[in-house]
């Protein structure tokens, strides 16, 4: 399996020194992705940032999990609607040069 895009737990929990029932805990809520290989389970590179995040709300902030599920889905609601309202000017720019 080509792994060039994923990030071992373990090695991901060495890093940042959190334990990998963090991990777990986030895959449980569906928060994050985790590959499973014979030899080792993997997250994917592009949900590093994601996961940093939660661990901030999680750690600094001492948000529960199931918080952290609310900000988490309430934040890409936020991103969505501002890609609509994005799309939704530009068209209305593009009826104004009429």
């Amino acid at each position: 399996m080509d792994t060039t895009h994923l990030i071992s737990i373990q090695q991901f929990c060495k890093h940042y020194k959190v334990p990998v029932t963090f991990i777990d805990a986030l895959h449980e809520y569906e928060l994050v992705e985790i590959t499973i290989t014979q030899k080792d389970n993997y997250i994917k590179t592009n949900q590093l940032n994601d996961i940093e995040k939660m661990m901030r709300l999680h750690y600094d902030l001492d948000i529960n999990f199931e918080g952290i599920d609310a900000i988490y889905n309430l934040l890409k609601q936020v991103e969505q609607l501002q890609s609509e309202i994005t799309v939704l000017k530009n068209k209305l720019n593009s009826y104004e040069d009429f």
